[in-house]
């Protein structure tokens, strides 16, 4: 048999034919406005801050209506779409185009532009903090319900809620941390992977951790509890006391959660990590696998402090949140439930009087603390409101205990129920709208 032979072609032609058929065929994103979007086409990027959109994620194949119109009634007006995934649309519909890459490069330079972590007071920062607390709020139930119907969770697209959250908490750690806290019982479980985030974020920022492992802790938080998603509602919502049967379905959200992030294949080590190990004790007498001291990795020990602190300073479908010192006093007792270092960090993140704290000074005034000083964990700025030698409220004041020339000083944490005292926390963030 006789084989037909072109013209021999040497290596140059196929290293030019090559540049060409790729450049021919590399994927091309096309940009265009909303309202030419369509059923079937896949979404690649928004136009604008993931605050400006209800969606946690920024990548996805529209397949419903409904998200159609929650796009359209948005603050977006221009979207990128890849056509390779899914519709094309009209040529006379594309505002622009431009290939991954340079999308890419051109969204993390963005994102550096968009996130200042210039220092704020929590006057100026608690404005901007309910508004990511809000947001992420509607990120994370949308990420729960996707996790509920089977669908895989790519981590990667959690990143910008991460990096918002974590330059909220550079400029001012206590207004994020404290407006996640003023959480309803019904938004708990969602609310808590919001403040879990930002507590994990400026624990690895006092433990000096770099900045990658920052990104990784605060990513490790918000996914921490993932594994609730599987958990029937009617237990997590239990008004009362749990059975010890329901508390045993409860104990397997670490590895079903586990389960999940492997299955979307983008999530970190440390967030596999702190998900199936953050109820692990130092004692060992933590689940789902009993470690026990050195076995726990930093991180996961990490999660253990951030997971508690949030659950027991929040109301809860079956009892009030404690006060956020008190709470800290109370974790430092429990001996062989945390690593001692790590916790000791945690105090120094939040300061010994916490945002919300309600504390009693020596000069018999009663207040809530507002901020850190910066200068002292024991003078933080305080709201004074009440005297306990009149045993009646006083005109409200805000008292910087690190002050030169303040001889005021707080003498201990006190009880606002033994003086009459309802919802301590509107008098610290009664002019903040909640996050939640």
């Amino acid at each position: 048999m006789q084989v037909a032979h072109g013209p021999r072609v040497g290596p140059f032609f196929y290293l030019v034919y090559s540049r060409k058929h790729l450049k021919d065929n590399w994927p091309v994103l096309k940009k265009i406005r909303v309202e030419h979007l369509r059923v079937g086409m896949h979404l690649e990027q928004f136009c604008g801050s993931w605050l400006d959109h209800p969606f946690w994620r920024n990548s996805f194949v529209i397949t419903d209506p409904e998200d159609l119109r929650r796009i359209r009634e948005s603050r977006i007006r221009e979207v990128w779409i890849d056509a390779a995934k899914g519709l094309d649309v009209e040529p006379e519909q594309v505002v622009e185009e431009t290939e991954p890459q340079a999308l890419e490069a051109e969204q993390k330079a963005q994102m550096r532009a968009a996130v200042s972590h210039e220092q704020a007071s929590m006057a100026e920062e608690a404005q901007r903090a309910a508004r990511i607390c809000a947001k992420a709020k509607e990120a994370v139930v949308s990420m729960f319900q996707e996790a509920r119907m089977g669908k895989a969770i790519d981590a990667d697209q959690a990143l910008p809620l991460v990096e918002e959250i974590s330059a909220s908490v550079s400029r001012n750690p206590g207004a994020l941390i404290s407006l996640a806290r003023l959480k309803t019982a019904d938004d708990y479980t969602y609310m808590h992977s919001v403040a879990v985030c930002a507590l994990m974020i400026a624990l690895a920022r006092q433990l000096k951790l770099d900045a990658q492992q920052v990104r990784e802790a605060g990513m490790a938080g918000l996914l921490h509890d993932l594994g609730k998603a599987v958990i029937p509602t009617e237990i997590l919502n239990k008004p009362g006391r749990l059975t010890e049967a329901e508390f045993e379905i409860i104990k397997t959200h670490p590895v079903e959660g586990h389960k999940l992030l492997l299955a979307g294949r983008s999530a970190g080590e440390m967030a596999l990590d702190v998900c199936l190990h953050h109820h692990e004790k130092i004692d060992g007498s933590g689940y789902p696998k009993g470690l026990k001291g050195e076995q726990i990795s930093l991180f996961a020990r990490m999660g253990a402090v951030c997971d508690v602190y949030d659950a027991i300073t929040s109301n809860r479908p079956y009892k009030n949140g404690w006060d956020p010192a008190e709470s800290l006093k109370r974790m430092a007792e429990w001996q062989g439930h945390f690593d001692p270092l790590v916790f000791q960090a945690f105090v120094k993140s939040l300061g010994i009087y916490p945002v919300g704290s309600f504390v009693a000074l020596a000069s018999g005034r009663l207040g809530v603390v507002l901020e850190q000083s910066g200068k002292s964990l024991l003078k933080p700025v305080v709201k004074v409101f009440f005297s306990t030698r009149s045993e009646a409220y006083i005109p409200p004041e805000i008292v910087d205990l690190s002050r030169p020339g303040c001889h005021d000083k707080i003498i201990g944490r006190e009880d606002p129920a033994k003086w009459g005292i309802q919802d301590v926390d509107r008098f610290w963030a009664g002019d903040y709208p909640r996050g939640s």
